[in-house]
């Protein structure tokens, strides 16, 4: 939520019944930074600290840095403030800002500054500097000595500054838009949920509560701040005709309630019942269902908490979805049982709208830090949701897994654009492939999360599959297109085409096969791919082949009375190596024949010795012995005369002669 610039009326000391008015800037910072006011405790750091309010592409002076190392009776005042600024920049998203602060917070000596230098390499991440931050997770590692979580959270921090850099490399099939209209107005605006043409979002854009004050505490009572009432309070907001549009017209929907915030709204298949998430300033969120009536829908009963099914008191439940279908209500929640912060749970709902006690959705999907923000795809079997406890971009990322309520495929991170360094979080589909919605994200804004279109973007591969004998096509075929998180499967018609649409640009395995054919498999990889956005292969084609009929090696030389490869002969095996790569199952038998020059006995150990040599390359390229066996046979297999009918040499019958051949033993 973006707070205002905050207004402070009065600083209050209370010790016991007396009272006395303070300008102690540290205190006031604190109060703000215990009721979780990080921006008003940022603005109070600084006048701590006597520097500018305004830290826009802010670095830290020399000056500064030099006047910290002094020694001074304000030296621990100094470093306690710098590191609670950076702390409350970081926990407000200005993670330029808190990098600065950082950078002179991890070099103080004492213990309870040790977690600076956690932070820093967490603020680079957010900021794309990477290979710093790797650098700096590393530092911490070597240097933190307390037993905790952080080693573990920085290790994984390190995993995910290695992701990131592929990622941003090679990135996916993405096309992102933020809403250029009175949607992204002030305040952070997230969880949009298309409806029946209707664009819902929550937004904490400011309202009006003119002259109206409120009063903050620290923990000890001893500070007060009475401060002009937060104008940023959460609601949910529908926006008519096209959400892209430049311009648009916004309205709150339901009516307020004093001291109450609303977000993130979910609908029943009929979109007769809405749930939704409700709290107030200092208490847990919980879900509350809320009744339409009859008219034109813009009415809602009053809302009711949902029992201890979804709430239970003292956690947070939020962030309800129901399934297309009707048949699950899925939300986030710290409510014991669960494996790490927010875990996801769900409900199923039975068809008089009473909800089954809740099951966690398990330790395949849920991780130790916080799951968020359910989508799920009835008719894909597609779970999409956020989370910040797996390796991924940074901050809350998307992460895919296919599943039916019972088990769940490990989720699989989408990736960049879909996925950057900071949060990214709620997804609504326009489609029923959910090729092109809406997401929540705070990647282009300093504090705030923002809603963007994103569309998937499409390459083809396609092409006709021929005999390579006839050069005519081959209906029947089966062309498998395959990544690592999909297949598709075509059976070629009687022109020997194929095509494929494909959302993925990472590495490609194209496969053909046919009976009676040697399966052929081509691998593009992301510069391939990079290079055109449809890729076409009109000469892809098959070779057939008959069990037990021999094909002769083109070109298998060696050197008189040899049985050593030439690099040429290396050269024809590697096609023969592909053949056997591609066709996994397949045995061979290999095998060697000479002309009638020289005895029998010499001709078949040569013939044999060079089989052998054939074989032994392969093996040594990674093809199993098991696979092939060779054999010589000398000059026994002629398939040309050695001699001409008038006893003459036949130079051209005894080089046919001298041959390498392999025939398909097995399939």
């Amino acid at each position: 939520m973006k707070p205002l610039r905050l207004l402070l009326l009065i600083c209050l000391l209370s010790t016991g019944a007396q009272a006395q008015y303070i300008t102690n800037n540290k205190r006031v910072a604190d109060v703000y930074f215990q009721n979780k006011d990080y921006y008003a405790a940022a603005e109070y750091y600084k006048k701590a600290l006597n520097i500018s309010t305004d830290t826009t592409g802010f670095v830290v002076p020399y000056a500064f840095e030099v006047k910290m190392k002094k020694e001074s009776p304000k030296r621990a005042e100094y470093e306690y403030c710098v590191y609670q600024l950076a702390n409350s920049l970081r926990l407000y998203k200005d993670y330029r800002g808190a990098e600065a602060w950082y950078a002179v917070s991890r070099n103080f000596t004492d213990p309870k500054y040790a977690l600076s230098l956690f932070y820093y390499g967490e603020s680079q991440r957010s900021n794309q500097k990477f290979n710093d931050a790797i650098i700096s997770f590393k530092e911490f590692i070597s240097k933190y000595k307390t037993t905790d979580e952080y080693t573990e959270k920085a290790k994984l921090e390190i995993a995910s500054c290695n992701f990131a850099l592929y990622e941003m490399r090679y990135p996916r099939l993405y096309k992102f838009s933020k809403l250029l209209n009175q949607i992204n107005d002030q305040g952070s605006n997230y969880a949009p949920l298309l409806l029946n043409n209707n664009f819902y979002f929550t937004s904490s854009r400011p309202v009006v509560v003119g002259n109206k004050t409120q009063t903050v505490r620290d923990s000890k009572m001893k500070t007060k701040v009475v401060k002009s009432e937060n104008p940023f309070v959460n609601a949910i907001y529908s926006a008519s005709g096209n959400p892209q549009r430049t311009s648009t017209t916004v309205k709150k929907v339901g009516t307020p309630e004093k001291g109450k915030e609303f977000a993130a709204p979910a609908f029943s298949p009929n979109g007769r019942v809405m749930y939704m998430t409700i709290w107030n300033g200092s208490g847990n969120k919980k879900i509350y269902q809320v009744n339409v009536s009859r008219g034109n829908g813009d009415v809602w009963s009053a809302p009711k908490l949902l029992g201890t099914e979804v709430n239970i008191e003292g956690f947070n439940s939020m962030q309800p979805f129901v399934t297309k279908d009707g048949k699950y209500l899925i939300f986030s929640s710290d409510r014991p049982g669960g494996l790490g912060k927010l875990d996801l749970w769900y409900c199923k709902l039975r068809s008089d709208g009473t909800l089954s006690e809740a099951s966690n959705m398990g330790n395949v999907i849920n991780s130790k830090e916080n799951d968020e923000a359910p989508y799920y795809n009835d008719q894909t079997k597609k779970l999409l949701f956020s989370s910040d406890g797996r390796v991924g971009m940074g901050g809350l990322d998307f992460y895919e897994s296919t599943g039916d309520f019972g088990t769940w495929t490990e989720p699989r991170n989408v990736g960049y654009p879909f996925n950057s360094s900071k949060d990214d979080v709620y997804f609504t589909p326009s489609d029923s492939e959910d090729s092109e919605g809406y997401i929540s994200s705070d990647r282009e804004s300093v504090c705030c999360l923002e809603i963007f279109h994103v569309k998937k973007d499409f390459m083809s591969i396609e092409g006709t599959l021929l005999d390579c004998k006839t050069n005519l096509p081959l209906e029947g075929a089966l062309i498998v297109l395959s990544d690592s998180t999909q297949e598709m499967k075509v059976t070629t018609g009687e022109d020997g085409k194929y095509r494929f649409r494909i959302n993925s640009n990472r590495q490609l395995r194209l496969s053909a096969e046919k009976e009676n054919y040697f399966k052929k498999v081509l691998t593009y990889n992301y510069d391939e791919l990079a290079k055109l956005d449809t890729l076409l292969n009109p000469k892809l084609c098959l070779e057939p082949f008959i069990i037990n009929k021999p094909i002769v090696l083109e070109n298998i030389l060696y050197d008189f009375n040899s049985y050593q490869l030439n690099p040429v002969s290396e050269v024809i095996l590697d096609k023969l190596y592909k053949i056997l790569v591609d066709n996994e199952t397949m045995e061979i038998e290999l095998s060697a024949h000479t002309d009638n020059i020289g005895t029998a006995p010499y001709n078949y150990k040569l013939s044999d010795r060079r089989a052998k040599s054939c074989v032994d390359y392969l093996v040594g390229k990674g093809i199993s012995a098991s696979r092939m066996t060779s054999k010589g046979y000398g000059f026994s297999k002629p398939i040309a005369p050695n001699q001409l009918p008038n006893g003459k040499d036949n130079p051209q019958g005894r080089q046919l002669n001298r041959r390498t051949e392999f025939k398909v033993t097995k399939k």
